[in-house]
């Protein structure tokens, strides 16, 4: 949904210093198709001793119960750390906290497709339209966050083409190469 190539994923997970479980789903996904695959992972991570699922919904009680119906039936639990919060005051405290991300996908319904390759900042909060969630939680847009506390290093990015499709208009974030990394990272191998 996010439309972020997986290099960049992988850069988030190499900063962030986590193990990473990805599950690759055809596009268009079916429920069904997407339901068995993340079964699938979440039982394979249930024998390693996983025995909690974090999300970051704030508010849509309709997911929350979803996600609750299918995991109990796995034996596992949701943990939502973000639930209920005022989302304006969130955006405001990950700004604060140095958060660094850009809008990759708005959904057109609902924003101009000039938002999709937009910074995450104070004059993005400012612009939104009235009625528009400040974090996206009613699926207004999606980002990709490039620097943050939680990161060992920030992972540059500049904004390519922006592509509309099926409603949506997508931000191409192509990665920056940094030559003094990469001829470090040659060095090593």
């Amino acid at each position: 949904m996010h439309g972020v190539r997986e290099e960049l994923l992988d850069a988030q997970v190499a900063s962030l210093g986590l193990p990473c479980q990805k599950i690759y789903i055809p596009s268009p996904c079916s429920n069904s198709v997407y339901e068995r695959e993340m079964t699938r992972v979440l039982t394979e991570m249930k024998s390693y001793g996983v025995t909690h699922v974090l999300f970051g919904d704030l508010f849509l009680q309709d997911i929350r119960s979803y996600r609750e119906k299918q995991l109990a039936e796995l034996g596992l639990h949701g943990v939502f750390p973000l639930w209920m919060r005022d989302t304006a005051r969130l955006a405001r405290e990950m700004l604060d906290a140095g958060i660094e991300a850009i809008l990759t996908c708005v959904d057109l319904r609902k924003l101009d497709a000039s938002f999709a390759g937009r910074r995450f900042d104070d004059d993005l909060l400012r612009s939104l339209p009235a009625g528009t969630d400040p974090c996206g939680e009613n699926g207004e847009f999606h980002t990709f966050v490039s620097a943050g506390p939680m990161f060992s290093a920030s992972i540059p990015v500049s904004v390519g083409d922006t592509v509309q499709r099926e409603g949506f208009a997508f931000a191409d974030l192509l990665p920056v190469r940094c030559p003094a990394r990469d001829n470090a990272s040659q060095k090593q191998r």
